[in-house]
């Protein structure tokens, strides 16, 4: 599984979610096995399972198992439950996370190309002022 995604980027408690979202990896969008895609603002990760399977606190208040997937919300496949988490590099280009590792992510552009950077937990406009290339952000709410 490599070095998984550290607990302190997890939303930790279940019974009181709202107190524990700070500071922490916000899920783009889901799509639930046979259902349809939601775009989310209340969605967060909870615990890792695998390399690509996270436990995610979803918009109606429960938690599933869903495979994180490098691709726009809209291409999410209603074939198993799968979600995506946005990244914006501080070039401003916009990626999807394809795998977490403890500091860093492998990411996907739109446009297929694909890269390793370190990241920050954010919102847009965070990493600007930040020199270099290697950096990104992920949505915070």
């Amino acid at each position: 599984m490599g070095r998984p995604l550290k607990k302190t980027k997890m939303a930790q408690s279940i019974v009181d979610v709202a107190a524990d979202l700070v500071g922490k990896v916000a899920v783009t969008g889901y799509r639930p096995s046979g259902g349809s895609l939601v775009s989310s603002t209340t969605s967060y990760i909870i615990s890792q399972r695998g390399s690509k399977l996270f436990k995610i606190w979803l918009e109606d208040s429960t938690t599933g198992v869903y495979e994180l997937k490098a691709v726009a919300p809209a291409s999410l496949a209603n074939t198993s439950n799968q979600f995506c988490v946005q990244i914006i590099l501080n070039d401003s280009t916009v990626a999807y996370v394809e795998k977490f590792y403890n500091n860093t992510v492998h990411y996907v552009t739109a446009a297929g190309a694909t890269g390793t950077v370190t990241y920050t937990l954010g919102v847009e406009g965070d990493d600007e002022a930040k020199a270099g290339a290697g950096i990104g952000s992920i949505n915070v709410r």
